[in-house]
C-alpha cells in the first residue's frame, strides 16, 4: 500500500476534506496524517473519512497539532525532557493522536521518541561535508566528538523516554495500534543507530514497531554513521513501514524518489506487502515531481 503524507500538501489547505482529495485525486488510496494538521482541517478531514473518500494509513504524532500550535511540531513535548511537566504534555497529546487514530481507523503512529541535550553538532557536520571536508581533520574529530558526547550524556535521556513510552504502550495496545519508532536524522536523537537493537529487547511488545525513514538513513550513511542497507537489514523483524523519499547530495532530503543518490532497489529485498509505504514530500515538489516519485518507486517495489 503507498500513501502520500499531508506534510506535502496541508499548509495549502483551509479545508481538511479538500485536502485529502488532492491526495486520492493523485492516485493514492490512502493518506498520513502528518505532525502538521491543525484543528480547523479536522472536520473535512472527518467527511472525507467517514465518506470512505480516502483511507487513513497513519498518523504522525502528534496530530491533530495542540490548540494553538499552527505549524508542524514534532517535538513539541519530547519524551526525554528534563520537565516532568513537558513529558506529561508529551503523553498527553500523543494519547489525543492514538485516539483521534482509531476514529479515522487508521492502523499505526508514528513516534519521535526525543533527544540528548548537547551541541549542534549535525549541521556543522553537514556544513563541513557540503564543502567537501568529510575526509578532513576537523570533520574527523568533530564526528568523534559527536559520538562520545551523546554516549556519555544518554543514560538519564533514554530513562525518561523509556518511562514515559511505557505510559503509552499499555494505550496503543489497548487501541489495537502499533507505534513506529522513526529513525532520526540528527545524531543527539534517540533511539541512536547502535542502539536500536537493545530498545527493541527492552520493548518486546508487538505493539512497538521500527518505522524506517529512507532520507534519514541516507543522511546518517553520507554522514558516516551508519551503512545504510545494513541498519534496515538489522531491524526488518520489527519493521512497519517506511517513509518514503530521496536525498540530493549532500544532506536534502524529502525529494522525489529517482531524483537523488538513494539506492531503493537495495532495499527492496526488506519491503514486505503489509508495510505501509508513505511518501514523506517537501512541500515544494510540484504535481509532476510528486506523480514521477511515485511511479520511480511503483517500478522498483512494485
Amino acid at each position: 500500500m503507498y500513501s502520500l503524507s499531508t506534510c506535502w500538501n496541508s499548509h495549502r489547505h483551509t479545508d481538511g476534506r479538500a485536502m485529502l482529495r488532492e491526495i486520492r485525486d493523485l492516485g493514492f488510496a490512502s493518506a498520513e496524517l502528518s505532525h502538521g494538521i491543525r484543528i480547523s482541517l479536522v472536520e473535512g478531514m472527518l467527511q472525507a473519512v467517514d465518506a470512505e473518500e480516502i483511507k487513513i494509513s497513519s498518523l504522525h504524532n502528534f496530530c491533530p497539532l495542540p490548540m494553538g500550535v499552527s505549524r508542524p511540531s514534532p517535538n513539541l513535548f519530547q519524551f526525554s525532557a528534563e520537565d516532568p511537566r513537558e513529558r506529561d504534555m508529551a503523553v498527553k497529546c500523543t494519547l489525543k493522536t492514538l485516539e483521534f487514530a482509531v476514529r479515522v481507523r487508521a492502523p499505526l503512529v508514528v513516534l519521535h521518541l526525543g533527544s540528548v541535550e548537547m551541541k549542534d553538532y549535525t549541521t556543522k557536520l553537514k556544513e563541513l561535508l557540503a564543502d567537501g571536508r568529510m575526509d578532513s581533520a576537523r570533520y574527523e574529530k568533530l564526528a568523534t566528538e559527536a559520538a562520545e558526547k551523546r554516549e556519555a550524556r544518554k543514560e538519564r535521556f533514554l530513562e525518561r523516554t523509556y518511562d514515559t513510552l511505557r505510559k503509552i504502550i499499555p494505550e496503543a495496545e489497548a487501541r489495537g495500534l502499533k507505534l513506529g519508532v522513526e529513525n532520526r536524522e540528527a545524531l543527539e536523537e534517540i533511539p541512536f543507530e547502535s542502539d536500536f537493537q537493545f530498545f527493541f529487547n527492552e520493548f518486546k511488545s508487538q505493539a512497538v514497531t521500527y518505522w524506517h525513514d529512507t532520507g534519514h538513513a541516507q543522511i546518517k550513511e553520507n554522514l558516516g554513521f551508519i551503512q545504510h542497507v545494513m541498519h534496515l537489514e538489522s531491524l526488518a523483524d520489527r519493521l512497519a513501514g517506511f517513509h518514503i523519499h530521496d536525498v540530493q547530495p549532500p544532506c536534502r532530503d524529502h525529494c522525489a524518489p529517482g531524483s537523488g543518490m538513494l539506492n531503493f532497489a537495495a532495499l527492496k529485498p526488506f519491503v514486505k506487502a503489509e508495510h505501509v509505504r508513505v511518501f514523506e514530500f517537501s512541500p515544494t515538489l510540484s504535481v509532476d515531481e510528486v506523480r514521477g516519485g511515485m511511479e520511480h518507486m511503483k517500478q522498483l517495489w512494485g
